[in-house]
């Protein structure tokens, strides 16, 4: 069974406001085996939703609309399914007087455009809503000879996600043939697409039941694997004979197999080898300490750093020759081996992290281009520096260079 979700809201249209419910919607209808092959956002025109769901009818088993079940009158997802249906539109009084005694309750006076939250659509199911005022609902039947389910769910995403895990979800399992989807992300570092695909393609296509999606992002190539089975353990199975095939060609290159972050495996590795970490940064201005302690428990190994953006920094904070800064310059291999080294040494740690680039857009030479990027990492056995050119601007740049430095930390550990 195929799946279309409907965000409806004329503020989804607009650079300020994201459609994340669908999100959360996709994984837990791919949970139960449930395809959505497409995603709508419409806005608060009645035409346009109807225009919305009288498509979505004809291509998808399950419609689930998102929003348009307030009060005010822009508020028009029951109305639109109505009318694309040929139903009509009653008032419950039950389920008006539930809305009536949530507002007293409250000690709230309710508006007199509240009561159009108690509209349902002939022949739908009430899904109760505990934590909010509209109700949704769960329409099942025929058009054009199959069966369709359309289920129409509040906005607010608290309220959404209560309500399909509460009445939605073990309805639509009841309804659905028993095959279960699995899906997996592998995350890999230090190559391009273009490098990776043409290593992988040859296995993954060997895998026909398998669907591969290969994704590149800033500074990770992901590669989205999905397939079903009759349970989910078969599934599973069979996408971990194609993961094992890939690590197995790709060796360290991957760094997850699970969708886990950069930063959070380096947490595992330095957990598991009982490990700590400071970080003295220039180009990066305290990017890695935020994504390394943006994961809980950290500072069991991440023991502190400094972002040393100025020469005299370098030398005050993380002990950084002022000769060597002098002869060499701030952003060069000697500098960034002194800042691994000088921060280990100062905060008493396993590895010490150095890093020193140009970010740019401004400040690049001939010798020195934007993007120009020295890692250092220091630990008991030596310093290793590794220097690199990324390209992009400044957030480009940046992110690139806190993910050479959080890969280094992994590839060392591993």
């Amino acid at each position: 069974m195929t799946a279309e979700i409907i965000a409806v809201g004329s503020e989804l249209l607009t650079p300020f406001r994201q459609d994340t419910n669908s999100l959360y919607l996709t994984e837990k209808l791919n949970r139960l085996g449930i395809e959505v092959g497409f995603k709508t956002i419409v806005g608060d025109r009645l035409k346009d939703i109807v225009r919305a769901a009288t498509t979505a009818l004809s291509r998808a088993d399950i419609l689930i609309f998102i929003g348009g079940l307030g009060p005010t009158e822009d508020d028009l997802t029951r109305e639109a399914v109505a009318e694309t249906l040929g139903l009509e539109l009653r008032r419950d009084e039950g389920i008006l007087e539930s809305i009536e005694r949530r507002f007293t309750e409250r000690g709230w006076k309710m508006s007199p455009n509240n009561r159009k939250q108690a509209d349902m659509i002939s022949g739908a199911a009430v899904l109760r809503n505990a934590n909010g005022t509209a109700p949704g609902q769960w329409i099942c039947g025929r058009s054009d000879g199959t069966e369709k389910i359309v289920i129409l769910l509040p906005g607010p995403p608290h309220e959404l996600q209560a309500l399909f895990d509460s009445a939605v979800f073990d309805r639509l399992r009841a309804k659905v043939p028993g095959e279960c989807m699995a899906a997996r992300v592998l995350k890999i570092t230090g190559m391009g697409e273009s490098a990776c695909d043409a290593r992988v393609a040859p296995i993954y296509t060997r895998f026909p039941d398998v669907e591969t999606t290969i994704l590149a992002g800033t500074g990770e190539i992901q590669l989205h694997l999905r397939t079903r089975g009759p349970s989910s353990s078969a599934a599973s199975r069979r996408l971990e004979e194609l993961i094992a095939l890939i690590e197995g060609e790709l060796g360290d290159f991957v760094f997850s197999d699970n969708g886990d972050s950069l930063e959070q495996i380096v947490s595992y590795f330095l957990q598991m080898r009982e490990a700590t970490l400071s970080v003295a940064e220039s180009c990066t201005g305290g990017l890695v300490a935020e994504r390394l302690t943006s994961v809980s428990g950290s500072s069991r190994y991440f023991l502190g750093g400094a972002v040393v953006y100025s020469n005299e920094s370098k030398t005050e904070m993380a002990a950084v020759p002022q000769e060597l800064i002098e002869v060499y310059g701030a952003v060069s291999e000697p500098v960034a081996k002194a800042l691994a080294e000088g921060i280990r040494r100062k905060c008493g740690t396993t590895l010490g992290l150095g890093i020193t680039g140009i970010a740019g857009p401004t400040g690049g030479t001939a010798e020195k281009p934007v993007g120009l990027v020295f890692h250092a990492l220091a630990g008991e056995s030596g310093t290793e520096v590794a220097k690199r050119n990324f390209s992009g601007d400044r957030a480009r740049i940046r992110w690139f260079a806190s993910q050479q430095a959080l890969d280094m930390v992994r590839r060392k550990l591993r």
